[in-house]
């Protein structure tokens, strides 16, 4: 990361201040909304997800990213999964609608990012195929509620230009007779164009790289480029024999959105 000017140090502290306001009250709201949800309609969650996707904008508008969609979310309870670039993929997918993130359980306890995984109702599960019996049943009582739930196949984030082989573990419980039949899954490509003269991976986050410096340079950039999500046709779960030509039609798809680079 190249060093900040006194200029992106300005720009740090406003645009950090801003944003910590925004997650700030965003938390306070959530936690006012949740209590009566849960009074009135128990699990289910008509209003709360709202808050989220109005955070989610604002934070992206704070930071200076444009956003736009394609396609439409899924309707009803069903699944998603998407290509991994960034911590600010959350940003981007809650933007968008309803959505219920399945993350591996070591997200839980990352300072920050865990604790706001959890404030917006994050699934933290163990991603080991033994444990396949117990992601279904948490997968059948989120969908029970009317959840979307999304989780990244490729196991890990990127630089943002490519797509991952998909590992195929979670789609297995999609597959469980309990859940298949009427099930949906619709595939995303969560799309990042650098600001003019950057380096096109500008929004990776990957390998070694720590998260302060990754948030530095973001609220430090004088100028940002734009994410566009882009969702696909749904595909039927029950269409499909096993989790490796589920696993495979969903990459297809994500990977195509992201070669049109829309």
């Amino acid at each position: 990361m190249p060093p900040v000017s006194p200029a992106g140090w300005l720009r740090v502290m406003v645009r950090g201040l801003v944003l910590l306001v925004l997650l700030g009250a965003g938390l306070v709201v959530l936690g006012g909304v949740r209590l009566p949800e849960r009074l009135i309609v128990g699990p289910r969650r008509p209003v709360s997800p709202q808050v989220v996707r109005g955070v989610s904008r604002a934070a992206l508008a704070i930071i200076g990213i444009g956003y736009r969609k394609t396609g439409q979310p899924l309707r009803g309870a069903g699944a998603m999964v998407a290509n991994h670039s960034s911590w600010l993929d959350i940003f981007a997918l809650n933007a968008g609608g309803r959505v219920c993130f399945v993350a591996k359980a070591e997200v839980a306890g990352w300072p920050g990012i865990g604790w706001l995984a959890r404030a917006a109702g994050t699934v933290f599960i163990a991603r080991d195929s033994r444990q396949a019996r117990a992601h279904v049943a948490i997968f059948r009582a989120r969908l029970a509620v009317g959840d979307r739930l999304l989780f990244f196949p490729e196991g890990t984030s990127t630089d943002g230009q490519r797509v991952l082989p998909f590992k195929t573990t979670l789609f297995e419980a999609l597959l469980d007779p309990a859940l298949r039949d009427g099930l949906q899954l619709q595939p995303v490509s969560v799309v990042w164009r650098a600001p003019a003269g950057a380096d096109a991976r500008f929004y990776g986050w990957w390998g070694d790289m720590g998260f302060g410096p990754h948030l530095l340079a973001m609220l430090a950039a004088p100028r940002h480029g734009t994410v566009t999500v882009v969702y696909h046709a749904p595909l039927s779960v029950a269409a499909h024999p096993g989790r490796k030509q589920l696993a495979a039609a969903a990459e297809a798809a994500v990977r195509a959105g992201m070669t049109a680079r829309v």
